[in-house]
């Protein structure tokens, strides 16, 4: 699958999730769809019919073998290349920090400070409450759980990557007490956080008065994950 690096890892780690799934073309799909890659591109590029995409991911088709597999992922990854490599690039940013895909969807340094109006502006998002600066140079995008319940302190404070002027992006969030009460643990704080997931009414009430005693300017939206991702990386 190609020389080392985070092309071999990320083909290794998909091509086992397919491998060991209940049910591997439920797996497949949801891979594909993360690459934002249609049936039809993905048959293209393996020349086959659609068809035989389609029929893998309905369980039509026995579960494909591990060349198969092999193939298909490798499909999805040249596809990825072909389009400037953003995934590959995503998963080597976050596997490089140490951690898991599943905790940290996207980890990134910006080559000049964003205004954060301009990026809440990209992503959808609403200020709840102003932060002392008004900009970053950086993102990390955490699901929210999965970091609560699995990072250490000296982990969650890696998530700022090489700098604090960043933006946290919290993923399935319910009112936002967890993530804001864990950040409390954590110095420094971060420029700014947005909580993914719930509108500005079904916000913990004390979530605004957390931010507004740390500095950092809280927002909130409701935006798709992806399109979120999409626009955090079309950003410069």
């Amino acid at each position: 699958m190609g020389g080392r690096g985070p092309r071999r890892e990320l083909a290794e780690k998909i091509a086992g999730e397919i491998t060991l799934s209940d049910d591997p073309g439920a797996t497949l799909r949801k891979w594909r769809t993360d690459f934002d890659v249609s049936q039809t591109d993905l048959a293209a590029e393996l020349e086959v019919s659609s068809s035989v995409i389609s029929d893998y991911e309905s369980g039509r088709r026995t579960s494909p073998g591990i060349g198969v597999i092999r193939r298909l992922v490798e499909g999805l990854l040249t596809i990825d290349e072909h389009r400037g490599g953003d995934r590959i690039r995503q998963y080597g940013r976050v596997l490089s920090a140490g951690f898991e895909s599943d905790v940290v969807y996207d980890l990134r340094e910006y080559a000049t400070s964003i205004p954060l109006s301009r990026l809440y502006g990209e992503v959808g998002a609403t200020e709840i409450a102003a932060g002392d600066t008004d900009s970053v140079s950086g993102h990390t995008v955490i699901n929210s759980i999965q970091a609560i319940t699995r990072l250490s302190s000296e982990e969650f404070f890696r998530l700022y990557g090489q700098s604090t002027n960043r933006v946290l992006v919290f993923t399935d969030v319910t009112r936002g007490e967890s993530p804001l009460v864990a950040l409390r643990v954590v110095n420094p704080t971060p420029n700014a956080v947005i909580l993914h997931g719930l509108e500005a009414d079904e916000l913990w009430n004390h979530a605004g008065d957390l931010a507004r005693i740390d500095g950092y300017s809280l927002a909130v939206t409701t935006t798709d994950l992806d399109e979120v991702l999409e626009s955090l990386i079309d950003l410069e």
